[in-house]
């Protein structure tokens, strides 16, 4: 059964960092790829990230290049997002997402998505 896990979010002042894993149960990282997505209230759920199946990086919005960074650990089978510089505006649900195949699929076409962890950004 395939089944994504995410943790780590919290509440965090502006300024601040989290790290975000993604544990995935079922399937093995080297087949699929993994995506970051978010979701702020009242917004439309947007992409953050996506590693593929070869390591890849895609950034699907690119004012986060250079403070968020993805990466994995095959050997404990997740998948990793490391917030930094973190502002108000970053508070929302993350989601990760796995698409099976070698690329990062375009927009929100993912086989599997997670339950979502929380993010709040606020003094």
């Amino acid at each position: 059964q395939v089944q994504l896990v995410e943790s780590g979010g919290g509440l965090v002042q502006p300024g601040g960092s989290l790290r975000l894993s993604c544990a995935a149960s079922g399937f093995a990282l080297d087949a699929y790829a993994i995506g970051w997505f978010r979701q702020a209230p009242g917004k439309e759920r947007e992409g953050v990230s996506c590693i593929s199946s070869h390591d890849t990086i895609t950034y699907y919005t690119e004012s986060m290049k250079g403070r968020f960074t993805i990466s994995k650990d095959t050997a404990k089978n997740t998948v990793y997002l490391q917030m930094n510089s973190l502002k108000p505006e970053d508070t929302a649900v993350y989601y990760c997402a796995a698409d099976y195949g070698p690329g990062c699929p375009s927009g929100e076409m993912y086989d599997y998505w997670g339950q979502g962890t929380q993010v709040t950004v606020s003094s």
